[in-house]
């Protein structure tokens, strides 16, 4: 019996189509480029075209440009030099994407943050970066200003999310802080000439796993970062004709975000009009705007799709790009009824630029010559080495079998900071994912390693049950974990929890559930409990916390005297 076929072998390789058109099977060499010179290509090439659409608002890739070399030589001005760490605390809005090229421009390190993190997170994050100059919404200059005595921070930098509409920002008191807009009405566009090397200066030190412990800093390099833009943008190589400065993208992910971010860039990469929605959980925005405008591609995530089968979206030739969580098959089907497009669904980490994995099936359906799209994360992106292997032996996996899913490539970060090389086994980073690769290459990720639960000894998958829990009628947002079984020490038992969609509440029964489970799952993985909710904790991207669900629940049961 002939070996079965392993992720060394890259089966994936030869299935490198768009429909009838075939893509490359490698991107090297790719260019060493510092980021900014990606917006400076796309300004010189389309410079009246529009770069950002913002609540009705829009700037054109030559404003663009004059606003990141005018906010570039204010930094410098500040003192800002290669090297230097800048902090943003920003929701999505035209000055975050300012900010990064003009702190590319500069040479020095962009450490983005999250808008809803605690003042506690802001200390670590941006104490821990050596950050010197922080560039913050006014809604949060209260908590910056709080901090600065307990960091490096010398410059603050505010600005109000409206600064860029017609609307009127709400008074803020902004004492001891510069305001953005006048500090780019007081300089003129002429950036700093300073030399990077893309290879080993760090354009990003973005902050992760802060939902599984302390958060670590990911070292991203001008040259992870550009491959990874590459071959983000092979997947459309095929319709750059019709996409280069042409078509608009839809970015309903918080930019802070790698996701959001990488996503952002690689529009702008391709010359593209980014919809930029100003709330990633406004999802009645977010809907308006792919009824407006009908973008090629949306950025989303598995929630915004969850809560989009609630609206009537309509047909639209609006591709779906889904990412930072496994995508449930319902929410698949329902979305793809509704526009009669199909979701291309992909994966990737922070460590790894992000993007590893896309889904050509899927986005190759739009062009008529693939008759079933597989659905999973896809094939891994070029020139990246993706391995499935046992948990416990390390040893590599064939097709079909189940174990953690490991990468390099180009884009896969420098090191935790501050060390180079660490978090990495050869170059080879381990993800904490379960997956498996068919024989073509297709991955499907199973679960997250954490998110397993161990029932008996058994371990269940719990995202398999949430894909069950998904297709019950009325369920419009769906979570399994594990909790202790006290019965069981070392055990634990299957809790669902769910959200009814509007016209179901107060009319779903937890037993008839539980029986609906039974039918579809072996008896290990069926809930024993089902507790519904009207909200679930979320994520800074969006994605379900099912750590914090779990720990919820663990407190519950201690207050009540089950758990120990």
């Amino acid at each position: 019996m002939p070996d079965k076929v392993k992720g060394s072998d890259k089966p994936w390789i030869k299935h490198y189509k768009l429909g009838p058109y075939p893509l490359k099977k490698s991107l090297e060499p790719y260019p060493k480029v510092p980021m900014h010179q990606f917006l400076d290509n796309s300004s010189e090439a389309y410079p009246g075209q529009v770069a950002i659409d913002y609540l009705g608002e829009k700037i054109r890739y030559s404003e663009l440009r004059t606003c990141v070399d005018k906010l570039a030589n204010a930094l410098t001005g500040l003192g800002v030099k290669k090297g230097d760490k800048v902090a943003t605390v920003l929701p999505n809005c035209p000055q975050f994407i300012i900010a990064d090229y003009a702190v590319s421009t500069t040479g020095a390190t962009l450490v983005p943050c999250s808008t809803i993190h605690s003042t506690r997170d802001l200390v670590y994050q941006i104490g821990e970066s050596g950050s010197e100059t922080v560039i913050c919404s006014d809604k949060v200059i209260n908590r910056i200003k709080s901090i600065k005595d307990g960091t490096r921070l010398n410059n603050i930098i505010v600005t109000s999310p409206l600064d860029y509409t017609t609307k009127e920002p709400e008074a803020k008191d902004t004492t001891g802080a510069y305001k953005f807009k006048e500090l780019l009405a007081e300089h003129e566009a002429k950036p700093p000439q300073v030399d990077i090397d893309p290879e080993e200066d760090l354009a990003y030190l973005c902050f992760t796993g802060g939902a599984t412990g302390v958060p670590k800093g990911v070292m991203i390099t001008h040259f992870n970062r550009a491959c990874n833009i590459h071959q983000f943008m092979w997947i459309f190589e095929p319709l750059w004709p019709g996409v280069k400065g042409k078509a608009a993208s839809e970015i309903a992910i918080p930019i802070f975000h790698a996701w959001g971010h990488v996503a952002v860039q690689t529009s702008i990469a391709l010359g593209m009009r980014i919809l930029l929605v100003s709330d990633p959980r406004d999802i009645r925005q977010a809907v308006n705007l792919l009824k407006e405008h009908r973008p090629l591609i949306a950025g989303v995530v598995p929630t915004h799709l969850m809560k989009m089968t609630e609206y009537t979206i309509g047909r639209l030739p609006v591709m779906f790009l889904s990412g930072a969580a496994p995508l449930p098959a319902e929410v698949f089907e329902a979305i793809k009824r509704d526009t009669m497009m199909p979701i291309t669904e992909g994966y990737g980490l922070t460590e790894c630029g992000p993007i590893t994995h896309g889904n050509l099936s899927c986005f190759s359906k739009i062009t008529g010559f693939v008759s079933k799209e597989k659905l999973g994360i896809g094939l891994p992106t070029p020139d990246t080495d993706v391995k499935i292997i046992d948990t416990e032996t390390g040893e590599e996996l064939g097709a079909g079998e189940i174990g953690e899913m490991v990468i390099r490539g180009p884009q896969t970060m420098k090191g935790y900071w501050p060390t180079p090389g660490s978090g990495l086994d050869n170059g080879w980073l381990h993800t904490g994912d379960i997956a498996r690769m068919d024989e073509d290459g297709y991955f499907v990720l199973e679960d997250r390693i954490k998110d397993m639960a161990n029932i008996s000894g058994y371990k269940v998958y719990t995202t398999e049950v949430d894909e069950v829990l998904f297709s019950y009628p009325g369920v419009a947002m769906a979570a399994a974990v594990g909790i202790p079984d006290p019965e069981r020490p070392g055990s634990e038992r299957i809790k669902a929890f769910i959200r009814p969609k509007e016209e179901y509440k107060g009319r779903l029964n937890a037993s008839h559930i539980i029986e609906y489970c039974k039918e579809k799952l072996p008896a290990t993985a069926v809930p024993k409990f089902v507790e519904f909710r009207d909200e679930f904790p979320l994520t800074v991207t969006d994605k379900i916390f099912k750590r914090m669900l779990r720990e919820q629940e663990i407190d519950e049961m201690k207050k009540q005297g089950v758990l120990k």
